[in-house]
């Protein structure tokens, strides 16, 4: 795994390749699906939390909700574009594009804080949020994960 840094001095990405699934994901090979099937997959790909985790982890993410959402607040895209969007800030931030400025560009809320969460426990957050942040470890940056809420990045930071 490659891990470049991103924060000062706390924040490094993981630049692997897509996130491991459990299951393979049905339909076309690998290359024929459309980039936004692609990170569709991507974002619904199971994660499973690191053993040992601790109780509580310190998360940012950068969130793009879509209108197809149960409370899309205001969104109008589509949830291939959303998905395509998080996907887009990610590469961003892979690129060593600053959180901040990312989340103030790409992410439907969060501005106020930079998209910074606070120390959070499992049972605060969606399941698909937890396993996907409590599969971090310090410093690494998530693949795009869908919940409930929209499509989200997340930047474990604690």
């Amino acid at each position: 795994m490659t891990k470049r840094r991103l924060w000062p001095a706390v924040l490094f990405l993981s630049c692997a390749g897509p996130p491991p699934a459990t299951t393979p994901a049905p339909g076309p090979a690998p290359g024929s699906r459309s980039p936004a099937d692609e990170c569709l997959a991507e974002a619904a790909a199971t994660r499973t939390p690191r053993e040992g985790a601790p109780e509580r982890i310190t998360v940012s993410h950068v969130l793009v909700r879509h209108k197809d959402l149960k409370r899309p607040e205001g969104a109008t895209r589509s949830r291939d574009e959303a998905c395509l969007r998080a996907r887009e800030a990610r590469e961003k931030l892979l690129g060593g594009a600053d959180f901040t400025e990312v989340v103030g560009k790409y992410s439907d809320g969060g501005d106020a804080t930079g998209g910074k969460l606070g120390t959070v426990a499992r049972a605060d957050l969606d399941e698909t949020f937890a396993n996907a942040a409590f599969a971090l470890d310090v410093g690494e940056l998530s693949h795009v994960v869908e919940s409930p809420r929209g499509f989200h990045v997340i930047a474990r930071t604690e």
